[in-house]
């Protein structure tokens, strides 16, 4: 009897292939196609569920099946000794069928249906490991993605201005109008929380929390491209202000990200790190206005990305579920082929000549340089190339060379199993994807001309990355090292520029500790004196001292009446 993995993974591939194909055809044809599905008609008033077809929604849709089906096929032996493995698959295929539902719609509606499925079922898979710590992680991711939620709702309540909430009719014609511009600034609020710009960035590396073949879904294709995602579909309604706005938050968020990933140990946290520097590369060539560059990125990096988390997964998996670099090394003797699969990935995240991610981020980046830009922006691209590469070089050699620093009793060894057949159905696309999709969307090439010096730019930064990272990454540990004397100002780089706190601590100690001084003033102290329990206690006083009246009734009348003779005999005289 087949298992629930094989059974999803199969059909999520043979939808893939059908969403290529088809995705294929309407790029050559130039093709649109929109269904509107007639829901309920009362009274003239119909509601009416709208489906956008075009190669992009239908090339993204292929992709994000493509890798779903790889992952689910590879969570059979990485989560073999789950018990609830029917019930990670289904949350697996829930997250799966919302990103489907936010990629071809578009209705604001339809689309915030998606987004908090999204949101919910992402919740539900990062607290999946049931510890205080994912309980942290989850509650963090929910709480900031709901702040995008709130966005969209806001815009829905703003589109009530037109006649629709299919905001895909009234991009082009209404680009300086007050009430589409409010609109898109919602929607860049929105994505910016979705993909973890600053200063949302900090649930990025916590929901590191969920299993790794979720990781692998969430960050290549699904989640964090939500984001990315809408503002490409937004991207006409942009003014001039918002780009300029959106490039600045982009490109510092790539910045500190890449900063980021160098003072990281977490294995998985690194690679979380990376994919946020990605975004943000993403956002910033879509702020500089190639939106179409933006999607071509989008794909070749949610390929190599999802063999890069597989890759981890199994090196984690093989080493006991320990995540620490420090504790790899020598893993090309004992995990070959996850370590070629891992070094393609990592080339292709740099930008090595000829890998998929080469043919995005040297395109992003040459069409960077032929714009007409100040030398910060300048500056901080080619500065996060160079980051990328160092830690990416920092990472393979901590985990590749040096000494097996892992238990010596412990011997790894590859099986064949799925997990090593799911990354094989992604490696040969990571090779061939990036020309192969250079090729079909930009069917009449760019022309890029620039001098020498800026056309190498690019090489001499991966070089530089490769040195610094490898320096970086040499075994030395003593008190002399740069990162310990320096503690302070490396915990500040570790922590993504502190956001973590600020985004956790910062945002519930003041409330926190007006609740205590207020119980202690208030609800112990001066409320509790005048009300509860003192009124209680003079009622009770005085309920005693009406007991003596009434214990005393015979006595009180004699005495009273006594006193009433007495005081008419002295009024007489």
């Amino acid at each position: 009897m087949l298992s629930i993995c094989v059974i999803y993974s199969g059909f999520f591939l043979m939808f893939s292939l059908c969403s290529f194909f088809c995705g294929v055809y309407f790029l050559v044809l130039d093709l649109k196609v929109v269904i509107e599905l007639d829901i309920l008609s009362l009274n003239s008033s119909s509601i009416v569920m709208a489906l956008l077809f075009d190669w992009m929604s239908l090339l993204f849709m292929s992709f994000v099946f493509f890798i779903s089906s790889m992952v689910i096929y590879y969570s059979e032996e990485y989560m073999s000794g789950d018990l609830n493995l029917n019930r990670f698959i289904l949350l697996v295929a829930m997250f799966v069928l919302s990103m489907m539902l936010l990629i071809i719609s578009p209705n604001l509606i339809s689309i915030l249906l998606g987004w908090d499925g999204l949101g919910l079922v992402s919740y539900c898979l990062v607290i999946y490991y049931q510890n205080v710590k994912s309980f942290n992680a989850g509650m963090l991711t929910a709480l900031s993605n709901r702040i995008g939620d709130v966005a969209i709702l806001l815009s829905i309540s703003w589109m009530l201005n037109y006649g629709s909430w299919n905001f895909i009719y009234y991009l082009d014609f209404v680009k300086e109008d007050f009430i589409m511009g409010l609109i898109s600034w919602l929607i860049l609020l929105a994505a910016m929380t979705k993909s973890a710009q600053i200063p949302f960035s900090s649930w990025l590396p916590a929901a590191m929390a969920a299993p790794t073949p979720v990781s692998s879904l969430v960050h290549s294709s699904t989640l964090v491209t939500a984001g990315v995602y809408l503002l490409i579909r937004f991207n006409f309604a942009f003014s001039d202000a918002l780009k300029m706005f959106l490039l600045i938050i982009a490109s510092l968020t790539m910045f500190m990200s890449g900063l980021g990933a160098n003072f990281e140990f977490d294995l998985k946290k690194i690679i979380a790190l990376s994919t946020l520097s990605q975004l943000g590369l993403m956002m910033s060539i879509l702020a500089l206005g190639s939106y179409e560059l933006a999607f071509f990125h989008l794909l070749t990096h949610a390929l190599f990305k999802a063999l890069l988390f597989m890759c981890a997964g199994n090196i984690i998996h093989l080493m006991s579920n320990c995540q620490d670099i420090r504790f790899m090394g020598s893993l090309i003797y004992h995990l070959p082929l996850t370590c070629v699969y891992f070094n393609i990935c990592n080339f292709s995240l740099c930008g090595l000549p000829f890998l998929s991610g080469f043919y995005s981020k040297d395109l992003v980046v040459e069409v960077m340089s032929m714009g007409y830009l100040n030398i910060f922006i300048y500056l901080v691209f080619y500065l996060s190339i160079g980051l990328t590469v160092c830690y990416s070089f920092r990472l393979s050699y901590y985990s590749l060379g040096g000494t097996f620093n892992f238990l010596s009793l412990n011997s790894l060894s590859e099986s064949s199993g799925p997990m090593i057949k799911g990354m094989f159905g992604l490696i040969s696309l990571v090779v061939i994807s990036g020309s192969l999709l250079l090729w079909m969307i930009f069917p009449t090439p760019y022309f890029i001309c620039l001098p020498f010096f800026m056309k190498i730019m690019t090489l001499v930064m991966i070089l530089l990355g490769m040195f610094i990272g490898y320096e970086f990454s040499r075994f030395k540990i003593s008190y002399q090292s740069f990162s310990l004397s320096n503690i302070t100002f490396s915990s500040f780089l570790a922590m993504m520029w502190n956001l973590l706190p600020i985004s956790t601590l910062a945002l519930n100690f003041f409330p926190v500790k007006m609740g205590e001084i207020y119980i202690k003033i208030f609800d112990q102290g001066w409320s509790e004196y005048y009300g509860g329990l003192n009124i209680k206690a003079h009622i009770s006083k005085f309920s005693q001292f009406l007991q003596i009246f009434s214990n005393n009734h015979l006595k009180i009348y004699l005495m009273l009446m006594v006193g009433w003779f007495a005081v008419l005999i002295f009024s007489m005289y």
